[in-house]
Formats: structure tokens, sequence, C-alpha cells
């Protein structure tokens, strides 16, 4: 059931009829918006443990309150994954905690991740009437989300979506990010045999080895991975699509859809002097190896340098990530670098704020022209170019342009390069007669997510190069939609 249905249901009527009488819109209106409870900043950069704390119940109680129930609720028009927003914020209102989350289960495989990583202020926050027309602070959506998504699976009551009878359809899923997890739900519940294969040894993608514990502990995203396990989906770990098993290779073991979430995991560098030296690493390198492989342990494997002067390269999310995992390292001096101004950064106002309350320093209007090395071939310096802004650009940001002449020097150990990603090259190269575009990404149909292989459709990273993870679960329930009507019509 979506939204507007819901909306029109006899029990949505009776909750919105008794709710205003006990709160009319003027006393709801008057109702600030509830603060998240954090970590004190002293204390957090001491340990992995998660920032945000998330709502009491009584907090979401007066949260949800805050809630117009608008004939037209534009908040779901901004959620990608078209999460049924009224219907699991009224729940919540009335106290029913429990429906809220199966509201929530209904569109979305991930909410209690999307409750904590999704840019809700850019999208179904942004609609929020509250913003749009009263240029007040939006109901926290996301706060809710994470709060009904949190009680259910804390209260032990975890409800698991009824699954049909399998079809005799098999459907193979590359990759166990975000996409592919999302894929993975929405197929399973039309009654398809979903295997998700997945090239590391630990399922969850992007989720796991990208987004550092202290913003999205693993544990969260493996009872998620752990629902979508109980609702039939099946994980092979350490198998990689393009080399351990081919295209033609899943075709032969019977199946007949492919969904490709293989992300976007090849770096990009400046092509600066000095990024070969010891101590520049890309933002993937860094946290993969800490977040999956350990690597801050004493007795890892693979240890990774602790500088204690350290610069991070780039203003979007997963700089923050880096700079804010240097400062729990032991970092004495962990420093954004970034090319425009704080107001065209891309990271989220809350990474923003977080960071800097870690005493994280920002650098802006800068840009990295060199790096200088020891003798041993060790970073130590860092040559900079400080930068104004000019007129936007493409995407709608004021252009940096440098100011000449105006060069400095810094002392620094170790460089951390967050300036974006490209697509994992594996199965553009290795699946003969896919179409792929100019940056290396597989084409498809925006529509239905279909590349030039009937059989084969693609999402995520794979397909946009580097987006959030709301956004490439939008693309796998797109993708689960379309190849269901492709299937359903043989």
């Amino acid at each position: 059931m979506d939204y507007k249905e819901y909306l029109h249901t006899e029990r949505a009527a009776a909750w919105r009829e008794a709710l205003r009488k006990s709160k009319p819109n003027k006393e709801r209106i008057g109702i600030a918006r509830t603060e998240m409870n954090e970590l004190a900043p002293d204390y957090r950069i001491t340990c992995n443990e998660e920032v945000n704390q998330g709502l009491t119940q009584e907090q979401a109680l007066v949260e949800a309150s805050r809630c117009l129930d608008c004939p037209e609720p534009l908040c779901v028009t901004g959620c990608p994954v078209g999460v049924n927003i009224p219907k699991f914020v009224k729940n919540i209102e009335w106290g029913e905690f429990l429906e809220a989350a199966k509201a929530l289960k209904e569109t979305s495989a991930l909410p209690a991740v999307c409750g904590r990583v999704c840019p809700q202020e850019k999208q179904c926050e942004s609609k929020c009437f509250y913003l749009q027309k009263l240029h007040k602070q939006p109901v926290a959506i996301g706060y809710l989300e994470r709060f009904a998504a949190d009680y259910e699976r804390e209260s032990g009551q975890i409800s698991i979506p009824e699954i049909p009878s399998r079809n005799g359809i098999k459907v193979a899923v590359v990759g166990s990010g975000p996409a592919g997890l999302s894929f993975a739900g929405d197929m399973i519940k039309r009654g398809y045999s979903i295997t998700v294969f997945e090239a590391l040894h630990e399922i969850g993608g992007v989720l796991k080895y990208g987004i550092p514990e202290f913003r999205l502990p693993n544990r969260i995203v493996d009872v998620e991975i752990d629902n979508l396990r109980k609702m039939g989906v099946e994980f092979v770990p350490n198998c990689i699509i393009g080399k351990t098993l081919s295209y033609e290779d899943l075709h032969t073991m019977g199946f007949q859809g492919i969904f490709v979430a293989s992300g976007a995991g090849l770096p990009r560098f400046m092509n600066i002097p000095g990024e070969n030296l010891i101590g520049v690493m890309s933002s993937n390198e860094y946290l993969t190896r800490v977040n999956l492989m350990h690597a801050a342990e004493a007795d890892a494997d693979t240890p990774v340098f602790l500088g204690r002067r350290i610069a991070v390269i780039g203003g979007g999310n997963t700089a923050m990530d880096s700079v804010r995992t240097a400062r729990r390292l032991g970092a004495e001096r962990a420093i954004i670098v970034y090319r425009r101004s704080e107001a065209e950064m891309p990271a989220r106002i809350e990474e923003v704020k977080h960071a800097k309350q870690e005493g994280v320093e920002f650098l802006t209007l800068h840009n990295p022209i060199a790096y200088i090395g020891d003798e041993k071939g060790h970073v130590t310096k860092m040559r900079l170019q400080k930068m104004e802004l000019g007129e936007p650009d493409e995407s709608g940001r004021r252009s940096p342009v440098a100011i000449p002449g105006a060069i400095e020097e810094i002392d620094i150990d170790t460089v951390i390069v967050s300036v974006g990603v490209s697509p994992n090259p594996l199965i553009p190269h290795t699946v003969k007669g896919l179409e792929i575009t100019k940056r290396g990404t597989i084409a498809i149909h925006e529509e239905t997510m279909q590349s030039n292989l009937t059989d084969l459709y693609a999402g995520g990273d794979i397909v946009r190069g580097g987006a959030t993870v709301i956004l490439a679960m939008g693309d796998g329930r797109k993708a689960a939609a379309a190849m269901h009507a492709h299937l359903s019509q043989r």
C-alpha cells in the first residue's frame, strides 16, 4: 500500500481526526524540533562508539506529533525508495512503534541504516511543509526512522515480511552494498530465488568497509542482512564475478536475471607531484583497511601508519569519515583541505558539525599542488595553492580559481585523498557486448535500469559513479520492479 492509498484508509482518517483534536495544528507548529542525543566530543574521539545515540520514546512521540498531516505529503516525493512516511510517522505518534517499523519495511530493506546515513536534509525533509512554507525546522524524519527500526530490533520482535512461494526463477546479484541489498529484498518478496555474490569476506559492501562504526555500527548492518537471510536471500562471500565466476557461468548455473551492484571502488587521485610518496593513500584504502582489516590494531597483518599530522583532501562524507577516523587513531592535527568554501561542501551538515566538535581543522579555499618527501621517501610537507570562488560550474557550485602567487606549505606526515571514485572496471571489462559509458559506468535505460543485455540490470555506483546509500537503494528498487515485469512476460 502506497502513502496515497494509506491516507484514504478508515484507520488513517480516524487517527488524523483524533490527533487533530488532541493537538491542534497551531500547537504542533509551536513545538521545537527534537535534538539528537550525542556522545560528548572529548569522549567519543577516544573510542569507536556510535556518536548519535538515538531518540528516547518520549522524544520520538513529541517529534512525531509535529507532523501536520499534510493532505499531499511532499516528503514522500523526496524519498528515493518511496517510504510511506505519513504511515510510519503517525504510527509513532500513536505509540504503535512496531507498526511503524513494519511500515518502513514495506519499501526499505535497510531502515536502521537509512535512519543513520541518509542525507534526509536534502531529500524527504527538504520537502517538509515546515521548511517549504513556514521556514521552520522540518520534522526529523530520519531520527524517527532510526527510532522505529531500533525499537523493533531492541524489542526482539523483529517482523519478517511474508514471502510467497518460489516461482522457480533464479536471479543473481553482484555486490552486497545498498543497491544489491535493496534489490534482493524486493525480489525475494516477489517469489524469486535470490543469490547475492560478494567479492569480500564480509557482506555489506560500502556499508561495512566505507562507513566507520562511529557513524554506522556493523552490528546494525548485520541485523539488516540477517533479516534478508531469514526472508530467504542467499549470500556467497569471497566470490568475484568476472574472476571466480563469469557472466557465462551464471547462465550455466541457471540464473535468468542478473543485477550488477559492484560499486565504485576505484579511487581517484589528482595526478600531482609526490602522490607516490609513502604516507599518501586514498580514502578507500584507508577506510577499508581500518574498518574491515583492523589495520589500526597493534597485531594487524597489514598495519596502517598512524600519523600525527594528517591532511584529508576533499569535502564529502567520505572525507569526513576519514578525518574523524584519524582523530580517533591519535592524530594530533587533522585537517580537511578543500578547494571551495565550506558552503559548497557536499558533506552532510551534521558530519561537518561533528568533525569540528572533534577538533578537525578546516582549510577551505586551498588546493594541494604537490607533496614533498624526505630522503626515505615519506611525505613530510604539502604545498598548497590558495583559491577564490569564480562562476558556478555545471553542478551549480562556484568554481575555484587559483590566486596567482598565493602558495604556502604545511607540515604533514599522512595524506588521505578523497576526491571521488571511479566505477569498478571488472564487470564492464569482462562481460562481452556490454555497453559502457565514457565514464566507465554501465550504460542503462534510466526508467528500467536495464543494460543493452536484456538479462543484465545495474544500479548504484556502477551506474552513477558515486552516490549516496539511499540513491543506490532507489536504483535497486527500480531495477527489481523492471526485471520482475520483464521476467513475468516470458
